[in-house]
């Protein structure tokens, strides 16, 4: 039986690039693999962008409302038909994005499917609030791997904070890619993230 494999991290910790070297290293052992990513990403529009510079291109996306498991079966099975190669492992970036059932899917998968599955992605929002993707995940999968950034004070980045041109903001929608203007992220540990929050907070009763 494969496994569900959750490893997580804030915000710039490497996960686009830990994803990357693991395709790289089953298929340097001449293994196929399917990379995906949910569609609400638009970050590379259909690829996998490491900030080091390295980049690929998904075999398919995830809709909001899709059937992971089916949407699988029918990109494993036409590998199967027009090569004979069986998919070694399934990999999924940003798979905070997805839903409950899309994360149940890929327990399947690897289960049933005796697919390993590798997601990758991050716990909570700038709120600190789980998202519902990553919540599933660390309720089921088999194995969690906590990938580790600094924050700029030097601890341990645990948060991760939305800036809105040079301030950082603690309210709106949980998902905000390419919706608000100049929107960017910064990881923080527990103690800068409060200091940042509790100073707007400050501000705010001041004004």
């Amino acid at each position: 039986m494969a496994k569900l494999y959750f490893r997580y991290g804030a915000m710039n910790s490497g996960k686009s690039t830990a994803l990357l070297q693991a395709a790289f290293n089953y298929e340097e052992r001449g293994q196929r693999v399917l990379l995906a990513k949910p569609s609400i990403d638009v970050k590379g529009d259909r690829q996998i962008v490491s900030r080091l510079g390295v980049s690929r291109d998904v075999d398919f996306t995830i809709g909001r409302g899709d059937d992971l498991g089916a949407v699988f079966a029918t990109h494993r099975d036409a590998i199967a038909d027009a090569t004979g190669e069986r998919v070694a492992c399934l990999l999924v970036d940003e798979a905070q994005f997805l839903s409950d059932d899309q994360v149940d899917a890929l327990l399947r998968i690897a289960v049933q499917g005796d697919v390993p599955v590798l997601a990758y992605g991050i716990r909570t929002d700038f709120q600190t609030v789980a998202f519902p993707g990553s919540r599933r995940l660390l309720e089921v999968a088999h194995s969690l791997e906590e990938l580790k950034t600094i924050c700029r004070c030097g601890r341990k980045a645990l948060f991760n904070a939305r800036r809105v041109g040079d301030r950082f903001v603690f309210d709106g929608e949980q998902v905000a890619i390419d919706t608000i203007f100049d929107v960017t992220y910064e990881s923080l540990c527990a103690s800068c993230y409060f200091e940042e929050s509790d100073g707007q907070l400050t501000e705010h009763l001041t004004a």
